[in-house]
């Protein structure tokens, strides 16, 4: 008797389970749109092709714009050899860049605004602390991109490598 309670009672459960998955999958789910927040992202295809032979391997993937007209700045000489917040030892003869909320290791295109020129890095130290400033580039990739050599701050686009 117990058994045959027991198989009824299974196969209750087993019908009202299937009921409400019936029930769930027939209702029809909308978002109403003052609850979608509207994002615009900006995307471009990247292939390895578009590197200059003396930079740094990049993996392919898509640049996603993050923010134009920021101000860009090259680290001084006297920060060469020392310690990044990353841990790696900085060299201003390397394309690296300090920002202070991307993730180390990210891939950034600087684009420099006045002449077109770009030049991908590698984040691996935190900072500008300089109020108005957004990045600060090593002195290599400031000058790849620099128009007036002898200036020391340019505006620039940034757009993240993402994979």
């Amino acid at each position: 008797m117990k058994k045959i309670i027991t198989l009824l009672f299974l196969l209750a459960n087993f019908g009202l389970v299937s009921g409400q998955s019936a029930i769930i999958n027939s209702k029809k789910f909308s978002i109403n749109k003052d609850t979608v927040k509207k994002v615009k992202v900006v995307e471009k295809e990247f292939s390895p092709a578009t590197i200059a032979p003396d930079t740094a391997t990049v993996e392919t993937g898509k640049f996603v714009f993050f923010k134009k007209n920021a101000h860009a700045s090259y680290y001084h000489d006297k920060f060469n050899g020392k310690k990044t917040a990353s841990g790696k030892r900085f060299d201003n003869q390397k394309l690296t860049a300090a920002h202070r909320k991307f993730p180390f290791g990210t891939k950034l295109r600087i684009t420099n605004e006045d002449n077109g020129k770009s030049v991908i890095v590698e984040v691996t130290d935190r900072g500008p602390f300089a109020r108005g400033r957004e990045i600060d580039l090593s002195k290599k990739a400031f000058m790849d991109i620099a128009s007036n050599k002898r200036g020391g701050a340019v505006n620039v686009k940034i757009e993240e490598l993402q994979k």
